[in-house]
């Protein structure tokens, strides 16, 4: 198949765009895909996750919905700086997550859609994780429960974890 565009070099990339609900796809040559101007970043053979993330911190920058840039904070650990992080896209250490995280937070909010990472489960054991974090849960408001002396709902929270456990232990549903 030739691309659609020049007509003249084998078509390389597929390109599929949806805009206000109407899908629009093209077959191209890698050239004329460059040229779309667009694409030119999945298309560079420098492409890194890394760069992604970098282009999204530069973004938020220009658009003025990041925090300022902390002056003078350095990760004690690794020495690295959230311009340093804005530059490579990856930060330099465990540490760099707590020294930069009110930055961090507006970032993987944008990428993610939350600040907090919930994971996939595989399908076979979904269910018995699935249980096992309800009682989790449970245990928690439970102990806010007590803390906060509501007696009456820590013991409903308490015989619900016990049926779940209960139920957990003999396999039913």
């Amino acid at each position: 198949m030739l691309c659609e565009l020049c007509g003249k070099r084998p078509a390389t990339v597929h390109v599929t765009k949806v805009v206000n609900n109407e899908k629009v796809e093209h077959d191209l040559c890698q050239q004329c895909a460059r040229e779309q101007g667009d694409l030119g970043v999945f298309l560079n053979p420098m492409f890194s996750i890394n760069n992604l993330l970098s282009a999204l911190l530069d973004d938020e920058e220009r658009r003025g919905r990041s925090l300022p840039a902390p002056t003078g904070v350095r990760c004690a650990t690794c020495n690295f700086t959230y311009s340093d992080f804005a530059r490579v896209g990856r930060l330099g250490c465990s540490d760099c997550y707590e020294v930069f995280g009110d930055r961090l937070d507006a970032v993987l909010r944008r990428i993610q859609g939350s600040s907090e990472h919930v994971g996939k489960s595989p399908r076979r054991a979904a269910a018995g994780l699935h249980v096992k974090k309800e009682i989790d849960g449970l245990r928690r408001q439970l102990e806010l429960a007590v803390r906060q002396e509501a007696y009456e709902k820590a013991a409903q929270l308490r015989d619900r974890i016990r049926l779940l456990e209960k139920q957990e232990s003999t396999g039913e549903k």
